[in-house]
């Protein structure tokens, strides 16, 4: 069973151990480095101004997110889940902890990459609809953004 939680910082290190082998899936797909080679001190600097949640199954972490709230837009990024724990749960426990905690923001919104047809089938399911293609973004990556109004 899934357990969600906010991260504490000792969770760190794990945090960046999830995301890297989450992301270096992608890495014959996209430059994907600005994941996968984060640092400990940025996701601490990062930890400050966003909320950072985690997953666990059976006291493992197998799962972060990251999430703020600008002008009533919660901003989610760098959903991340461990290949050996993904289409179990995780991502979707993530993902609904998210839209129970938030109560001050009116759309929800999130980005992926845009050749990566699980993640968008993911984001769809849980009801958040197609708003944006980026195309060239950061890192040359074409992204597919998504937003679940209230």
């Amino acid at each position: 069973m899934v357990h969600v939680r906010p991260a504490t910082e000792a969770d760190f290190p794990v945090i960046l151990q999830v995301q890297q082998a989450a992301f270096g899936e992608y890495a014959s797909l996209y430059k994907v480095s600005g994941w996968t080679t984060e640092t400990l001190e940025s996701l601490k600097a990062d930890a400050r101004e966003k909320h950072v949640i985690v997953a666990e199954e059976e006291r493992a972490l197998v799962g972060s997110v990251r999430f703020w709230t600008v002008a009533g837009v919660c901003i989610i990024r760098l959903l991340s889940v461990n290949p050996g724990h993904q289409h179990q749960g995780v991502g979707k426990a993530l993902m609904h902890e998210i839209e129970q905690v938030v109560t001050d923001a009116h759309k929800l919104y999130a980005c992926t990459m845009l050749r990566t047809p699980r993640n968008i089938q993911f984001f769809m399911s849980l009801g958040y609809k197609a708003e944006t293609i980026l195309p060239d973004h950061y890192d040359h990556l074409d992204l597919m953004c998504f937003a679940k109004y209230r």
